[in-house]
């Protein structure tokens, strides 16, 4: 007798504006399905290609799955290990980091996550235990979106609540700057935005599709986003536009801008920017009159100056006043407090004893090198070694025979290589959770669909064990994932258990959400706070500047690494279909760039910095701007000729706030690779 099909309503947990519901068929107790939920708002019975190939590809292949605890037997990196027991592995663990915290502060104990899954009680409950113990957050934002972060917290006193999607029917234009929705969002570029309305403005270095389809594409130099902003309000000022009634009422420090605005003729932002200066008085025009949704991305600061960017297109919101009813306002992040959600609930921040060390992703490798500053790492949620900086150094502090090393991950990367320990993670497919996304102010359905492959747990209940045997008593670190879930739901105030929601897989409040709608914002002031006192005792500029990056040192390019089309940061990157997509790693350059470093189409090269060295092929593309080598992040290095992917050439620099990453800054030669002389970074990554 055929075994019954079941239909199952989830949510994809991955890093992406979408959240897209999923429909599962199961049928026998194995999956013969992942596709769009055709009742979801968004996803409307389809799923991007990333998400379709790799959830019916290796999401779903038991032999491509860690499905047992492992313990090193071989050399770090060469991925040898010895299947063990649950009960064996964390008792070990737990004797070594007894052991060590004889000896060591607490804060020697690293642990690195981030959103391989961004479910709420997998993504964040294991912070309870680090936060136990005593341990250092190496800060997740600071290699992605920090620096925007803070900025938007000096500016509007959050970066968490943005405007509701829903209310894009009643705007009159949507800027997209810095974001690349048909990579990072591709339901949202293939539906929001055709369907609302308004003018489409996109300000971006790139000619993506998303840019191509806009009404207004502004295409920028790199680096050059706060002056353009500048360029933009003299243009609003220049046409009459300028609210001066509401920077008088809501805002703080604009007297602190106005001579640089006047200053930043559209014709000067042209010659900083290279955007036309008519193309700049067009686009004020529009954003001007509002009302207008700026949807401020986070690639647009992952530059030297990326906070100082961010306050700059913050000033246009607050000159043209823009924000505070339908039409109008900034999302940066829809954060959990849109949902009604206490995110501290979750993560119980005072169970920590000595406060919250934290460390910048920007100097992970030099710590984790030095043995007085790290004794142990645990990795959980992320693939360092794939999307950290200083690839080759950070490998070769993965090496310390001395440092006790835990990886949690659903299949073996280049960072489980170098564990210690290797724990079995579950898919988001084999328990249940909750997902908020952090576009529109939704809540999802996270469904167990299939019970875990082998011996796989979901990261909470590992944290539980570990927990357990350390000894711990606090019953925080026990809470069970039902309780978690009743809160939660509670909190959302929309009337649904678990099962509940389950059924219809997403809901959202029947109003739609208009942050600041009394003009009144968490500041010190109350106000839009163009100008802060707070980040001029944090030692940045009391208010934004006209700052334009100057280009790239002769003969060098500046690497942009956005995400491509068939991976989300390194999600699906080592299944064999989407390898097979992406090819040989390219490095796109402008035709005129090429021919005058002599490079075709199709030539072997390599992009070379003091950093590190990665070979290329070149791929000419009049989408990508003179001056620019645009190579996707994502790449798995154990995939790879070199052992390397664009991050060997990320020496790790810092922005101007949060200590978060300016990889969008980086700069590299390139060259034939018959003419490039071998490194020692090269012989390194080739071992």
């Amino acid at each position: 007798m055929r075994s019954e099909r079941t239909e199952i309503k989830t949510t994809c947990p991955r890093d992406c504006y979408d959240s897209c519901g999923i429909s599962v068929m199961v049928e026998g107790g194995r999956i013969r399905s992942v596709k769009g939920d055709p009742d979801h708002f968004l996803s409307r019975g389809s799923l991007c290609g990333k998400c379709s190939i790799a959830y019916n590809g290796v999401w779903l292949d038991p032999a491509a799955r860690l499905n047992a605890p492992l313990k090193r037997i071989g050399g770090k990196g060469t991925g040898h290990f010895a299947p063990v027991s649950w009960a064996e592995a964390i008792k070990e663990i737990a004797a070594r980091l007894q052991s060590l915290l004889e000896t060591h502060p607490a804060s020697s104990v690293l642990h690195t996550h981030y959103t391989g899954t961004c479910s709420v009680i997998a993504g964040n409950f294991p912070l309870r235990f680090f936060r136990r113990l005593g341990a250092t957050e190496v800060d997740p934002d600071t290699v992605c979106n920090k620096a925007g972060h803070e900025a938007l917290g000096y500016t509007l006193g959050t970066s968490m609540i943005g405007f509701d999607p829903r209310t894009a029917s009643a705007a009159a234009s949507i800027l997209v700057w810095g974001a690349n929705p048909y990579s990072s969002a591709p339901h949202i570029h293939q539906s929001w935005l055709p369907e609302a309305p308004g003018i489409k403005i996109v300000i971006d270095p790139i000619a993506h599709p998303t840019a191509k389809a806009a009404d207004l594409f502004l295409q920028l130099r790199p680096g050059t986003d706060a002056a353009l902003a500048f360029a933009l309000i003299h243009a609003v000022e220049e046409a009459g536009l300028l609210r001066r009634d509401f920077l008088d009422a809501h805002t703080f420090g604009w007297s602190a801008i106005e001579e640089g605005v006047r200053a930043m003729t559209p014709e000067r932002g042209e010659a900083l920017t290279g955007v036309p200066a008519s193309l700049i008085r067009e686009a004020a025009m529009v954003y001007g009159r509002g009302p207008s949704l700026m949807w401020l991305g986070q690639g647009m600061q992952r530059q030297k100056m990326g906070g100082n960017a961010c306050r700059a297109a913050l000033a246009l919101v607050a000159a043209t006043g823009n924000i505070g009813r339908a039409g109008a306002g900034v999302l940066y992040l829809n954060g959990p407090a849109t949902r009604g959600v206490d995110l501290d609930y979750v993560t119980k921040p005072e169970l920590a004893r000595d406060g919250l060390p934290t460390l910048s992703h920007m100097d992970l490798a030099q710590t984790l090198a030095d043995p007085g500053r790290a004794q142990a790492l645990f990795c959980w949620n992320n693939n360092i070694l794939a999307s950290s900086p200083q690839q080759a150094a950070l490998r070769r502090a993965l090496e310390r025979e001395d440092l006790l090393h835990v990886a949690l991950d659903i299949f073996a990367t280049d960072t489980t290589d170098y564990a210690d320990y290797v724990l079995p993670a579950a898919s988001f497919l084999e328990f249940d959770d909750l997902m908020l996304p952090y576009f529109h102010n939704a809540v999802s359905v996270q469904r167990k669909v299939v019970d875990p492959v082998g011996e796989a747990l979901p990261n909470q209940e590992i944290f539980r064990r570990l927990a357990a045997a350390m000894g711990f008593k606090e019953p925080e670190l026990y809470e069970p994932d039902d309780e978690i879930l009743r809160v939660l739901l509670e909190e959302t105030g929309l009337g649904l258990d678990f099962e509940g929601l389950a059924a219809r897989g997403t809901a959202m409040p029947e109003v739609p959400l208009i942050p600041f709608a009394d003009l009144v914002f968490p500041t010190p002031s109350g106000r839009i706070e163009i100008a802060s006192e707070r980040a001029r005792e944090a030692g940045h500029p009391y208010a934004p500047l006209p700052h334009a990056d100057q280009s790239a040192e002769s003969g060098m390019l500046r690497v942009l690494s956005p995400a491509s089309e068939w991976q989300l940061n390194s999600s699906y990157g080592n299944d064999g279909k989407i390898r097979g997509r992406l090819g040989v790693a390219p490095a796109l350059v402008n035709p005129a760039d090429a021919a005058m470093l002599a490079l075709a189409d199709g030539t072997e090269a390599v992009l070379e910095n003091a950093t590190g060295t990665l070979p290329v092929v070149v791929r000419l593309s009049a989408d990508v701007p003179r001056g620019v080598a645009l190579v996707h992040k994502g790449r798995w290095p154990k995939f790879e000729a070199a052992r390397a992917n664009v991050n060997v050439l990320n020496p790790g620099e810092k922005a101007d706030m949060g200590e978060s990453s300016c990889v969008h800054a980086v700069e590299a030669r390139l060259s034939a690779r018959a003419r490039a002389r071998q490194t020692a970074g090269d012989r390194e990554c080739a071992i």
